[in-house]
């Protein structure tokens, strides 16, 4: 298998830790250690007494229990535990597709969602989000695109970039087109329990489909991305223990405190998930305020979850713009270009941190001087 360079990761490994202002991030603000601990009794008393041995390779047992409490049909055995996210994708691209079959898969999206597949010799068929429909992708394109024939269907709600989220009818229609033609969805719900005030959470896909997979992590919504914990959910037991054997040639097993600790930050859900519910309102109605204040410069559609939007230029390039305000102000935004040639307008703006207030007035302090006639260099 051949990967291409990560173009986003590639992006944040050059600025994440040195652009003295982050307004791109897709995470939520985090909690220390002891915050973290505070929120559990005995768990300090707990974490002293993790024994620092190998761990389940499936996850430990208490952990993937809290897991599945998250959900409605799922049982600690459908659930496989992996560091990060990223691992989660490519133990499943490795073990579902084979070379020659095809994904459908929603654009734009983080970049191992489609290329994985492609360094597997798998054909990617995008299904792209359509700003004209407030980034809502076509369902009558649905079927066309999954008799290619596709094998899986790979969905991310709420979406990263976009904010898009579709209604409860609408995200069950889509899966029941794939079953229909039995096409394995793979749904991406890592922003879930981000979604703006009166817009449902989303059933998770596992819960209404025994094939589909569910994919979450705590570094959005629950703002741990330090822990890398994240997971699969599925009722298919067969796929799982195919995932397990990929993730035998990757992590093989997560860290015993980050387990301890995500254990801890699930049973302590309701407050954690309630502390980034308050920030998000206010940075979400100060995000909207800003862009609707500047029709002159922006398109903006006002993201339903999650915790990025992705506003485009009315004139010029977001890598010029990106790269401008970076060099004036010190603040970094990611251009769209990171996500491929069709959205070079876009860029993604993250509100889930404590200092997006103070950012977003640096951006809009840049915005009252700036022309799109001066282009800079891609960032």
């Amino acid at each position: 298998m051949e990967l291409p360079p990560f173009r986003l990761e590639r992006f944040f490994a050059r600025h994440e830790f040195t652009a003295p202002y982050l307004l791109c991030a897709s995470d939520g603000e985090s909690l220390s250690l002891g915050e973290l601990l505070d929120l559990v009794p005995g768990a300090a008393d707990g974490l002293a007494r993790v024994h620092l041995g190998y761990t389940d390779s499936k996850g430990a047992p208490a952990l993937r229990q809290a897991i599945a409490a998250l959900y409605t049909t799922i049982e600690p055995d459908d659930v496989l535990v992996h560091v990060g996210a990223e691992e989660a994708i490519f133990t499943f691209m490795t073990a579902a597709l084979a070379p020659g079959e095809a994904a459908v898969v929603t654009t734009p999206c983080y970049q191992s969602l489609s290329d994985l597949a492609a360094a597997r010799s798998c054909r990617v068929v995008p299904w792209r989000c359509d700003p004209a429909r407030g980034f809502a992708p076509d369902m009558a394109e649905l079927p066309s695109l999954l008799a290619c024939p596709a094998k899986a269907l790979v969905v991310n709600f709420p979406h990263n970039p976009t904010g898009y989220l579709p209604t409860p009818e609408a995200f069950a229609a889509m899966l029941a087109l794939a079953g229909e033609g039995g096409v394995r969805v793979f749904s991406d719900e890592v922003y879930r329990f981000s979604e703006a005030p009166g817009v449902p959470t989303l059933p998770a896909a596992c819960d209404l489909d025994p094939t589909a997979v569910s994919l979450g992590v705590l570094s959005k919504s629950f703002g741990l991305p330090g822990l890398r914990v994240g997971w699969v959910c599925c009722r298919d037991r067969e796929l799982l223990a195919r995932m397990a054997s990929v993730k035998d040639y990757l992590s093989i097993c997560g860290a015993a405190p980050s387990e301890y600790l995500a254990r801890c930050a699930l049973t302590a859900r309701e407050a954690i998930l309630a502390r980034m519910g308050r920030l998000l309102d206010g940075n979400r109605r100060r995000l909207t305020e800003f862009f609707q204040s500047r029709p002159d410069l922006f398109h903006f559609v006002a993201p339903r979850g999650g915790l990025t939007a992705f506003p485009g230029l009315r004139q010029g390039t977001a890598d010029g713009f990106c790269q401008d305000l970076l060099a004036a102000t010190g603040v970094l935004l990611l251009p769209g270009s990171l996500y491929g040639d069709a959205w070079p307008e876009r860029f993604r703006i993250g509100f889930g941190r404590a200092d997006f207030a103070d950012n977003l007035e640096r951006l809009a302090a840049f915005c009252q001087n700036w022309h799109p006639s001066a282009v800079g260099e891609p960032v």
